[in-house]
C-alpha cells in the first residue's frame, strides 16, 4: 500500500512515499481503507524526532483518519465492512489502509462528507476529554483557549459555546480573531500585540478564566497562573513554548486552583475507548444537527505530506490540515 514514511528525522522533506506491506486486522480490531487523514502537530514533531509512537504501534504518522471498513477482527461487534467511519489512532495514519481497535472507531456523522470526517476524531477527543471530562468546563463558565484558530482551539470554542460557557481565545493576527469570533469566542486577544492577562481580567471584572486549555506550555505558565479563576483548572496539552517552567505555589494555592498535564496518544486502548464513546455521545449528536462543525482549511495528496507539514508549521492555517488519501478518477 501507499503510505509516508519517515526514514530518518528532519524537515519536511523527510516525509517520504513509499510502498509498505498492509496491516491486518487482528482480535477486536477493524482494518480500514483509508480515504482522508489528519495533520497534527504531534505528527510534525515524531517527525523530527521528538514524539515517537507508542510501543508497538505503526511507525507511520498520523493520529486520525476517516474511510471505509475493509475487514473485522475476531470478535468485533457493531460494524460491518463498508460502514463509513473515521477512527482515533496510535499511529499509521498517512496510509491506504489502517488497523485500529474497534473502541476508537465512530461513524461518519450526518451530513458530513466522508473526506471531511478525518478532521474530527483527535480534535473532538482532545477538547472533550480535556476541557469537560477533566477540567469539567461548566455552563456560565470561562474558557481560554490557546492558539484559538487551531484545529483544537476552533472545536473547543464552538463546544464550550454549546454547553453555555464563555470563550476567550488568543491568537496570532486579527483574520485568525475574526475566525474565532465567527465560531462563538468572546474575548479576543492577538497575542502578538496584547497581553491576555490583562484583556481577560478586564473582560470578566478581575475573575480571570475557570479553565485554560494551553498549548503553549512553559512560556506560558506564569501568566496562566495570572490570569486562573478561583478554582480554576488550567490544563497542558502542548509544549510549543518549551517544557520546563517554574510554578508559584504560593499564587496556586492561593487561587485553590490546579495544573494539569494530559496527552492523548500514549494512553491505554480501554482509556481511549471511554473517551471515544463519551464523544460518541455528546459531541456526535451536536454534529449531527450542524450545531458543531468541522474547520477544514486546506487538504493535500497524500504524496504532498511534506507541503502539508511546512503549512503547519508556518501556523498560518486556521482549523484542520487534512491528507487526500483515497484517489479519486
Amino acid at each position: 500500500m501507499r503510505a509516508i514514511t519517515i526514514p530518518e528525522f528532519g524537515e519536511p522533506d523527510a516525509l517520504v512515499p513509499a510502498d509498505v506491506d498492509a496491516p491486518t486486522a487482528g482480535p477486536g480490531e477493524v482494518q480500514v481503507d483509508v480515504v482522508a487523514a489528519g495533520v497534527n502537530r504531534a505528527d510534525v514533531m515524531q517527525r523530527k524526532g521528538f514524539y515517537p509512537p507508542p510501543k508497538g504501534e505503526s511507525e507511520l504518522p498520523g493520529l486520525e483518519v476517516s474511510g471505509r471498513i475493509a475487514a473485522l477482527g475476531g470478535g468485533v461487534e457493531g460494524w460491518s465492512v463498508g460502514d463509513e467511519v473515521c477512527a482515533l489512532l496510535s499511529g499509521g495514519g498517512y496510509a491506504e489502509q489502517v488497523v485500529v481497535p474497534a473502541g476508537q472507531l465512530l461513524p461518519v456523522p450526518e451530513g458530513v462528507d466522508v473526506r471531511d470526517a478525518a478532521a474530527l476524531p483527535e480534535v473532538a477527543c482532545t477538547v472533550w476529554s480535556n476541557v469537560f471530562l477533566t477540567a469539567n468546563l461548566q455552563p456560565g463558565q470561562l474558557l481560554l483557549v490557546h492558539g484559538g484558530s487551531s484545529g483544537i482551539g476552533t472545536m473547543a470554542i464552538q463546544l464550550a459555546r454549546e454547553v453555555g460557557a464563555r470563550v476567550a481565545v488568543t491568537a496570532g493576527s486579527d483574520d485568525k480573531l475574526k475566525a474565532c469570533a465567527a465560531f462563538g469566542a468572546e474575548i479576543l486577544v492577538n497575542y502578538k500585540e496584547q497581553d491576555f492577562v490583562e484583556k481577560v481580567k478586564a473582560a470578566t471584572d478581575g475573575a480571570g478564566a475557570d479553565v485554560i486549555l494551553d498549548v503553549v506550555g512553559a512560556k506560558y505558565l506564569d501568566r496562566n497562573l495570572d490570569v486562573l479563576a478561583f478554582g480554576g483548572r488550567l490544563v497542558i496539552i502542548g509544549m510549543q513554548g518549551g517544557r520546563k517552567g517554574e510554578i508559584d505555589l504560593g499564587k496556586l494555592l492561593s487561587k485553590r486552583g490546579a495544573v494539569i498535564a494530559t496527552s492523548l496518544r500514549a494512553r491505554p486502548a480501554a482509556e481511549k475507548a471511554t473517551i471515544v464513546a463519551a464523544v460518541r455521545e455528546h459531541v456526535w449528536p451536536l454534529i449531527d444537527q450542524g450545531r458543531v462543525a468541522p474547520v477544514i482549511h486546506q487538504r493535500f495528496p497524500l504524496e504532498a505530506a511534506a507541503d502539508a507539514h511546512r503549512l503547519m508549521e508556518e501556523s498560518s492555517h486556521i482549523g484542520k490540515i487534512l491528507l487526500d488519501v483515497e484517489r479519486t478518477h
